[in-house]
């Protein structure tokens, strides 16, 4: 077998890892919890990062007027199907397609990713700032509006006496390294085809 359909075959096999591993984790640092609140994002669940953190998270966020991270999202249904699809075409591609579809199927995983985290983003939003107006707590800005209470995409963020933190996990980096070798794949696959010619 040729190096780069092996390199494609990893690849496609390597993204399947987000059923095993989460994909992102959020966690909340506050001096009243010695021990921060964490929750950690599959591709088809929300978890736990320790026991009853999302149900804590829950019973804080309601006095601000929050919404309750759900048990399910329609997302659950729909990123495990494609991940399943794609990992079935890319493997397909390794084993019997012309090296110029490695490319193909890289950039449509690329084009995935970033419509995933665009849907995170708009769900933390959403999460942040749909707020219920008889909460028992109401902040507001310095300007008046009200305040929203976001976690970040990515990194840190400053919310009140809470510090957030929101990171990729080991699931987001077996889907980052598949995609890299398929991308990997197609140089390899085009050495090779200039090798034979």
């Amino acid at each position: 077998m040729k190096k780069s359909r092996l390199i494609m075959i990893i690849g496609s096999l390597l993204i399947l890892g987000l059923f095993i591993f989460p994909l992102w984790n959020i966690t909340l640092e506050a001096p009243q919890y010695p021990t921060p609140l964490g929750m950690d994002i599959y591709i088809n669940d929300f978890a736990d990062a320790h026991p009853h953190d999302i149900k804590n998270i829950n019973l804080m966020n309601h006095y601000v007027g929050m919404q309750y991270i759900p048990e399910s999202i329609p997302e659950f249904k729909i990123f495990p199907a494609v991940i399943i699809t794609m990992a079935i075409l890319g493997l397909l591609i390794g084993f019997k397609a012309n090296y110029k579809w490695f490319m193909g199927w890289c950039i449509v995983m690329v084009i995935l990713g970033a419509a995933g985290i665009y849907d995170f983003y708009l769900w933390e939003h959403d999460y942040g700032h749909n707020l219920d107006p008889k909460a028992i707590m109401n902040f507001k800005n310095p300007d008046g509006s009200v305040m929203g209470f976001q976690p970040p995409l990515f990194g840190t963020k400053y919310i009140l006496n809470f510090t957030a933190h929101s990171y990729p996990q080991l699931g987001a980096y077996f889907l980052g390294t598949g995609m890299f070798l398929s991308f990997i794949a197609y140089f390899v696959g085009k050495k090779e085809n200039k090798s034979k010619a």
